[in-house]
This record gives structure tokens, C-alpha cells and sequence, in this order.
């Protein structure tokens, strides 16, 4: 080993099937994304070969329509996915619904079809939302789908189907806050509702001089890399909780997320990385919500719900969801400022798509294949 130079070494490793780390990077993973293009570039190959990320962008701009999935234990209440903040639910009795956490009718192939029914191109699902639970099986948690009763890595399973059918596959993953985890951003020194606004302390969290942010900055930098090495090829990270490092400029910098971008671009070169309407301006597109009208710098996702307003499944809106006919203009009016529509759809509680929202998807996929987008 002495005698041989680092190069070398790669070379020897990845010829005989060991996988190795650089940088918190499966090598051999890294190796085979070189030569094999992901599914969802087939027709952007050419590019692939000589500029990654380039063949992305492009794919993105042309992409025009994906399906966004906010599905988690705020899911089986049924009050918004911000029901923890909201209604100021103490971690120990919000950790409760993960014993209830089945899953039962959460179908990968189902769901990924509807997309392509729908005439969409990419698929993103909340990995991590503010709760902290995770739909993946990740080792640096145990609040985790695969140690609920669904014991299902319901990432892996989406990973799967949209590699089969070149579906993009993007990854929601809540950075700036973190409502549980105990060195996340704290409500003395952040905004941007960091944390719930307990009546009384919350015992599992740290403070003062225990609290350290650095160490929730490495857990996420973990995680993403987990996302990154063990979830085959990803379209795109996609960050949320931008309020919360918005609201101390002077402090931003603490999140180090141009290291994080740069690990993202190294483990995966082809991996576009959003963070709602942009924390540093390095991003490869912008994607903030509803009505935006400002004038983009750079590829542009206007992110919208069938829901009237919630993201996670609100059990009030029953009957109220948004119509074929809503969700044609929606995709009018994107295209009108050249950008694409991400549609959500929270699931219910069993982890299947809404009926009302299963319907108006078909009818939008109807008329799309008849009339095409608008241009």
C-alpha cells in the first residue's frame, strides 16, 4: 500500500469492487455515474458526457411540470404540516405518531405512473420536513420511517421507479429549521420560526453554552450525503426553511451552505441544488411559492398545491381541492414567466394520493396530450 501513489490506489479500489470515500463520497458510485447517464438525461446524453450538470439545466428548462409530495407523521393528524408549531406539540408527545406510521397504501409504482399520466418529468418528495422525520433509513436518526410499523425506506422505493421510468427524482430536505433536533436553530438567537413557541421549555432541546450549531450543521451535511450515495441518480436537492437563516444575515454564514452545495456538485456532478428563492445566489434555480413575480436570474419552479393553501394533507379541505381546470392556468401562468410547475398533493394518512387529486391529475394529463403545453 506504501509503495502505491494515491491514484493508483483509486484505480486498484474501483477495479476490485471495493467502495472507498472521498469526501464523503462513495467512489465507486461516483465512478459509475460517469460513464452511465441517469435515466431522466437519455435524451440529453451527448451533454451528460462532457458537462453534467449543464445537461440538468437544460433538461430542467425543457421539464415544465413535476409532482411535489409532502407526506409525514404531520400527515396521519391532518392539520397542515406545520401542526407541531402550530398547536406547540412537545417533541416527546409529537414522537408518538411514528408508533402509528404505516404507510399501508404508500405505492411507488402508483404514484410515479400518475406522474407520467400527468405528463410530468420529475418527482420530489419531503425526505426531512421540519419535524425531522425522515422517509429514508438514514444512521444518524432513529425518527425514521424505517423504524415506525411501515418499515419501509419509502425514498428507496420512489429512487426505484423513477429510474425505471425516467422520472427525475429531486429531494425535499428541510435546512434551516429543524423542530427537533437539539443543536438546530434556537428561538434566542433565530427567527424565522426556528422553533416552536413552547409555553414552558422543551426538555429535549440544548441551550446556552451546550447548544451548538455546528453539530446540526454535520448532521445535515450527513444526511444529504446519505441521499447523495445510497439513492441512486438525483436530479436535484431541494432545500427548505430559508426563513430561519433569512432572519440573522449577520449569522447565515454558520450554515455553511456553499460547503454543502459544493459536496452536493462533488458527489453527484449532475445534481442541481435550489434553495427557495435563493440564500447565496450560487444555486442552480430558484423555486419560491405561488405568486411570484419577480424577474428571474436563473431557471425558475413556481411551487403550488392542490390543496387551497396547505402543502401536508388537511383533512378540512375535503372537497375543496383545486380543479383540472385551476391547474391548467396554473401552467399557463408559469409558462408565461418561462418557468416550470411544481404541483403538490399531500397524502393521507395511509400514504395514499388524494382521490380528488388523482382525478384532476388524469384530467390534466387528458388535456396536456391533446393541447400540449403552453407556450
Amino acid at each position: 500500500m506504501k509503495n502505491l501513489n494515491r491514484r493508483g490506489f483509486l484505480k486498484k479500489s474501483m477495479a476490485s469492487g471495493a467502495a472507498i470515500v472521498i469526501g464523503g463520497c462513495n467512489t465507486q458510485f461516483l465512478a459509475e455515474r460517469k460513464t452511465a447517464t441517469p435515466s431522466y438525461l437519455k435524451d440529453y446524453g451527448q451533454t451528460y458526457t462532457t458537462d453534467p450538470r449543464q445537461a440538468s439545466l437544460d433538461w430542467f428548462v425543457d421539464a415544465k411540470f413535476g409532482l411535489f409530495l409532502h407526506y409525514g407523521l404531520y400527515s396521519l393528524l391532518g392539520r397542515h404540516e406545520w401542526v407541531q408549531y402550530r398547536e406547540k406539540i412537545h417533541i416527546a408527545e409529537y414522537a408518538k405518531l411514528k408508533d402509528d406510521f404505516t404507510a399501508e397504501n404508500f405505492d411507488a409504482d402508483f404514484i410515479t405512473d400518475l406522474a407520467l399520466e400527468a405528463n410530468m418529468k420529475y418527482f420530489n418528495i419531503t425526505t426531512r420536513h421540519h419535524d425531522s422525520f425522515c422517509l429514508f433509513d438514514s444512521k444518524y436518526t432513529d425518527f425514521k420511517s424505517t423504524n415506525s410499523p411501515a418499515k419501509r425506506d419509502l425514498i428507496q422505493e420512489l429512487s426505484q421507479q423513477c429510474q425505471k421510468k425516467g422520472l427525475g427524482l429531486c429531494l425535499y430536505y428541510s435546512h434551516g429549521r429543524d423542530w427537533r433536533h437539539r443543536h438546530a436553530p434556537n428561538n434566542g438567537d433565530w427567527g424565522g420560526a426556528a422553533r416552536p413557541d413552547y409555553d414552558e421549555p422543551e426538555p429535549y432541546y440544548a441551550y446556552g453554552d451546550e447548544h451548538d450549531l455546528q453539530i446540526y450543521v454535520e448532521f445535515m451535511k450527513n444526511q444529504i450525503t446519505e441521499l447523495l450515495t445510497d439513492y441512486g441518480p438525483i436530479a436535484a436537492i431541494w432545500l427548505d426553511g430559508i426563513g430561519t437563516p433569512y432572519s440573522r444575515p449577520d449569522k447565515a454564514h454558520l450554515f455553511k451552505a456553499q460547503e454543502l452545495y459544493d459536496r452536493v456538485h462533488s458527489c453527484q456532478p449532475q445534481v442541481l441544488v435550489s434553495y427557495k428563492q435563493g440564500l447565496l445566489g450560487t444555486e442552480d434555480f430558484m423555486a419560491p411559492e405561488r405568486h411570484w413575480k419577480e424577474r428571474p436570474t436563473k431557471p425558475l419552479e413556481i411551487c403550488n398545491t392542490l390543496q387551497p393553501k396547505g402543502w401536508g394533507y388537511i383533512k378540512a379541505d375535503d372537497g375543496n381541492h383545486k380543479s383540472a381546470d385551476e391547474v391548467i392556468e396554473m401552467l399557463a401562468e408559469a409558462g408565461r414567466m418561462k418557468a416550470n410547475l411544481l404541483l403538490n398533493t399531500g397524502p393521507l394518512p395511509d400514504g395514499s394520493i388524494h382521490p380528488e387529486d388523482v382525478a384532476t391529475l388524469r384530467e390534466v394529463g387528458k388535456r396536456l396530450s391533446r393541447d400540449g403545453f403552453a407556450s
